[in-house]
């Protein structure tokens, strides 16, 4: 009896140690996810096979200049343009190039209207020289008959001699409920710096429920005054709008005013994305790298 009291005690011992081993022992897939094949991630840039698996569902505007003026989601043709053409040599197949020159869509696009859009981001990659004379509109969501469009996504070329090519200034503005504008500019130590011999991408980003205008430049978040407040601050896209590309009003022979601070653009626009999100950080970073990559 004393002999079996004894292995009963230490077999229970070793079915409880092997117990303890085996809930001890650690699982490589505590949630239970599905196998990764890191095939099917061969070739990919930060995950991504192309530009256009970056949010889909929330690309509202998009322009490849492949050949066409069309903006691609809807088929709208531009109403007018001037001393425009394609170029090879783009980030995705031809980019348009301008000579001053200007795109012109006399059109208000339904995704632009005031109770759609209130988060956006744009996405676009410019080759473009300063001039030291005349600003660069590269884009603008114009307001008829209003200097300052809803969106003005303008570069300070005027500011260096056309003999520097690595210095870029970036100083969009958008306009707000209150009726003024607010902006951001790439002015500290080191934001400014590019190639610009070579394709520089650009993007904008702007947040409704915080007030934050960001701008990027190659991958990097470049304004130094991205917290544009909320309220009468807020972004507002005023009803009618229509779209430049290279000028606004002014630029175009259209003036609404005497301002002569811009000239229609001298150099070329690729893959202008306009999204209705606020593109997060790494989103931002992977559209740089796959058009690197000419993805």
């Amino acid at each position: 009896m004393k002999f079996q009291k004894s292995y009963t005690k230490y077999s229970v011992a070793a079915v409880v140690m092997a117990l303890a081993f085996t809930s001890c022992k650690k699982d490589g897939n505590p949630n239970d996810l599905p196998a990764v094949d890191p095939s099917a991630y061969a070739g990919t840039v930060d995950g991504f096979n192309s530009s256009d698996e970056v949010f889909p569902e929330n690309l509202i505007a998009y322009w490849s200049f492949d050949d066409t003026k069309n903006e691609l989601k809807t088929g709208t043709a531009p109403f007018s343009s001037l001393n425009d053409s394609y170029v090879t040599g783009a980030v995705r197949g031809k980019a348009l190039s301008l000579a001053a020159g200007f795109v012109y869509y006399k059109t208000q696009f339904q995704a632009f209207k005031t109770d759609s859009l209130k988060n956006w981001s744009i996405s676009t990659w410019v080759k473009v020289k300063n001039n030291g004379s005349k600003r660069t509109m590269v884009f603008q969501m114009a307001r008829p008959g209003v200097f300052n469009g809803n969106i003005n996504f303008a570069l300070n070329t005027n500011g260096y001699p056309v003999t520097n090519d690595s210095t870029l200034r970036i100083q969009p503005t958008f306009s707000t409920i209150g009726g003024g504008t607010q902006d951001n500019l790439n002015n500290a130590a080191g934001q400014d710096k590019a190639n610009l011999n070579d394709w520089v991408h650009i993007v904008l980003t702007y947040d409704f429920s915080t007030g934050v205008f960001n701008n990027w430049m190659n991958g990097r978040k470049v304004g130094n005054f991205p917290n544009r407040g909320t309220g009468n601050n807020n972004y507002k896209s005023w009803e009618p709008s229509e779209v430049f590309f290279g000028a606004n009003y002014n630029a175009a022979g259209m003036p609404v005013n005497a301002d002569v601070n811009f000239a229609p653009m001298t150099g070329q626009i690729d893959e202008v994305r306009f999204y209705n999100k606020t593109l997060p950080d790494a989103f931002i970073k992977a559209l740089y790298n796959l058009g690197k990559a000419n993805k």
